[in-house]
């Protein structure tokens, strides 16, 4: 619920309105009235003022509120943003750790590939409701910059050849299936 919503909800509690009677007194129609306070809607202009009347609440007030909410969201994208980049170069260096040097053992490369399975994993356990474009596109990415630099860096030819030899290439394809195909193991409720 944005902030404008959440106080007009908790102003029209505290009065001992209901919806219906805020919408009567108001004149706004009952399902205006249910998509600002679910934050479906943004109140403007009329709608705003009658509302305000209704429930003896300054106007100003409450764009001030909204406008302190929209910032909050901005510094919210900016913080959220960076933690992303983070944990897609944390992935992309653990799981690169694990398998790039030619030297790295078995053992390294299967708990590579374990990491590359399970991490995704869980991932798509706590995003579910996130569509698979968008989750593939916050914690997926890391991969696309990683297998760009491989191949600018070695070049084409040695780039394939040292992502099939260490094994990244099929962590790759693991990690990225599950991100996209993770929803399969999940029940989803509707």
């Amino acid at each position: 619920m944005n902030s404008l919503g959440k106080k007009i909800s908790e102003t029209r509690k505290l009065k001992g309105f209901t919806q219906e009677e805020l919408a009567e007194l108001s004149k706004v129609n009952l399902r205006t009235i249910q998509r600002i306070e679910n934050s479906k809607n943004e109140p403007r202009g009329k709608t705003l003022s009658l509302i305000c009347d209704v429930l003896q609440i300054d106007k100003a007030d409450l764009q001030e509120l909204n406008e302190l909410a929209q910032s909050k969201t901005t510094t919210a994208f900016v913080v959220d943003g960076f933690f992303l980049i983070l944990l897609n170069i944390l992935l992309v260096g653990v799981i690169g750790y694990l398998t790039l040097p030619l030297e790295a053992n078995i053992n390294s490369k299967v708990g590579a590939v374990l990491l590359s399975f399970f991490i995704p994993f869980f991932i798509v356990h706590f995003t579910q409701k996130m569509r698979v474009t968008e989750r593939i596109l916050k914690f997926g990415i890391g991969w696309v910059v990683f297998l760009a630099n491989l191949i600018s860096v070695q070049g084409f030819y040695l780039g394939l050849n040292t992502g099939f030899r260490t094994w990244i290439f099929s962590c790759i394809l693991i990690f990225i299936g599950v991100l996209f195909y993770g929803n399969i193991f999940f029940k989803t409720e509707k």
